[in-house]
């Protein structure tokens, strides 16, 4: 993201023990170029009670924004998601998951390159694995994509919760110019496509 630097906070982190904490709720985890964009999609669709932003995937503990824009942290930006799966469901995440980013990408999403920006989903569960897998086989198959997909199917780890000023960031400034050019186009595209899935 090309955000605005911003004070550094004690970011809480989540076991991957305790990511199914909510009686009768699940967590994905899903990374797909800045969390800013991701955050603004699932916020808005149905059945997502909560979305945050933050770090996974690389083995320094507490990780900053400024360090994880380096590349050198092995993290990735990604969004953790709290759903009911009475409400959607886990292949619906990841099925508005493949349409809001470039899943054939490596490395990269548009302008923002790096490792930190790789496609990935981090899986809590076997069966999420098993969705995640089934899903690209089945985007593969059926040709959805010009090129390979490059998406990453990885166990969950460490996640590390954003600097505050990442949290709800596009809600916050739709009028900073990276939300204008970048995130508002993902945020209508899904309000397109997805109307049904939409909180009402």
């Amino acid at each position: 993201c090309n955000g605005l630097p911003g004070p550094k906070t004690d970011g809480h982190v989540h076991d991957e023990a305790t990511s199914h904490m909510k009686e009768g709720k699940e967590i994905a985890t899903l990374a797909g170029g800045c969390f800013w964009c991701l955050e603004a999609v699932y916020d808005q669709m149905r059945g997502v009670e909560s979305v945050e932003s933050g770090y996974m995937g690389g083995p320094a503990p507490n990780p900053s924004y400024e360090a994880v824009c380096t590349g050198r942290t092995g993290h990735a930006e990604v969004v953790q998601i709290t759903f009911d799966p009475k409400a959607v469901s886990y292949r619906e995440l990841l099925e508005v998951f493949f349409v809001i980013h470039d899943p054939t990408q490596l490395n990269r999403q548009g302008n923002d390159v790096g490792t930190q920006y790789r496609s990935a989903i981090f899986c809590h569960s076997p069966e999420q694995k098993a969705v995640a897998e089934d899903v690209i086989a089945t985007f593969t198959k059926d040709k959805v994509f010009d090129r390979p997909i490059v998406t990453e199917v990885v166990p969950a780890t460490a996640f590390y919760m954003a600097e505050d000023y990442h949290q709800e960031y596009f809600a916050r400034n739709q009028g900073q110019g990276y939300c204008m050019a970048v995130v508002n186009p993902k945020v209508a595209k899904f309000r397109q496509k997805f109307a049904e899935r939409l909180k009402t």
